[in-house]
């Protein structure tokens, strides 16, 4: 009859240690890594608040923009953003939240369902110079939309729409069985059972989507450029259906132009664009922990 011989100690606390000196290596360069991402972070906003603080002004909020770096402002690229991003926000996220509830709540697991899974997650991997290209040819020269507003709001509700139904999904799978069960037991119908319970116990993951969301498409360039939104717009739009330029667009020509005068203003420029995603950001942060306090 056999034995089993036990582990030396001599030998297990060798491989303890080994294990200990792997962890803690592998601890330190994560450490290592995310400072170092912190740092190269916190010098490129140093720099960038150093050069364009003293070009952020009330009078460079309300200023067109010009060729004399001195009179330039962002108003109309400012304002363009602020359209573009509105409009991009009302109708990305009822459809892209009301696609999740059906596929995760009402959608039987078929084939068919299967392959719309699988491709809205490839989907949400695709550059956004195809989502530019495919604005380009369906909003602004099939439905002949032109380079406006409502143009590019579209291709972008393209780019981000996947994130999205993704973020949402997983939101509305984390809601509790139980949920559902005690409403059915309750005589709720499905419908009740999603919109008055499923839903509100989902929103805080649904936010966290958008937020992310938006935060991407607030930033986008080549999707907007390829929809048509030119460099040097005075005229701030005044529907969907105008033309527009937005805040990336007006820093790019900034930046690449030739006087160092232009450096700052470009560099006041992505502050001004940093504070509108903060602010933008906190807001939706804001109304995701009320509703969090609401159902706690």
């Amino acid at each position: 009859m056999s034995t089993s011989q036990a582990t030396p100690p001599s030998e297990f606390n060798s491989a303890l240690e080994r294990r200990k000196f792997t962890s803690s290596l592998f601890k330190n360069c994560c450490a290592f890594l995310s400072w170092l991402c912190i740092g190269i972070l916190g010098f490129l906003l140093v720099h960038i608040f150093s050069a364009g603080w003293e070009w952020v002004s009330f009078d460079f909020l309300k200023n067109p923009p010009s060729r004399m770096p001195h009179k330039a402002g962002l108003f109309s690229a400012f304002m363009g953003t602020i359209w573009i991003i509105v409009t991009t926000a009302c109708i990305a996220i009822p459809v892209g939240v009301c696609s999740a509830l059906y596929l995760e709540e009402y959608a039987r697991k078929n084939r068919l369902n299967t392959f719309i899974e699988v491709n809205i997650a490839n989907l949400a991997g695709v550059p956004s110079i195809v989502y530019g290209i495919l604005g380009l040819t369906l909003f602004v020269r099939f439905l002949k939309f032109g380079p406006s507003v409502l143009a590019g709001a579209l291709t972008l509700t393209l780019l981000i729409l996947p994130v999205i139904i993704i973020a949402s999904r997983e939101a509305i799978k984390a809601v509790p069985p139980s949920i559902r069960l005690s409403a059915y037991a309750l005589g709720a119908t499905q419908f009740q059972t999603v919109f008055h319970h499923v839903l509100p116990a989902a929103l805080p993951g649904i936010m966290t989507g958008v937020i992310l969301a938006l935060s991407r498409a607030i930033g986008e360039t080549a999707p907007i450029l390829m929809v048509g939104a030119v460099a040097y717009v005075r005229k701030a739009p005044s529907g969907i259906l105008d033309g527009f330029t937005a805040l990336p667009i007006q820093i790019y020509n900034w930046a690449r132009e030739a006087k160092p005068e232009f450096e700052g203003l470009a560099a006041g420029g992505i502050i001004v664009l940093l504070v509108l995603l903060f602010t933008m950001n906190s807001i939706a942060i804001l109304i995701r922990n009320k509703t969090q306090k609401a159902q706690s």
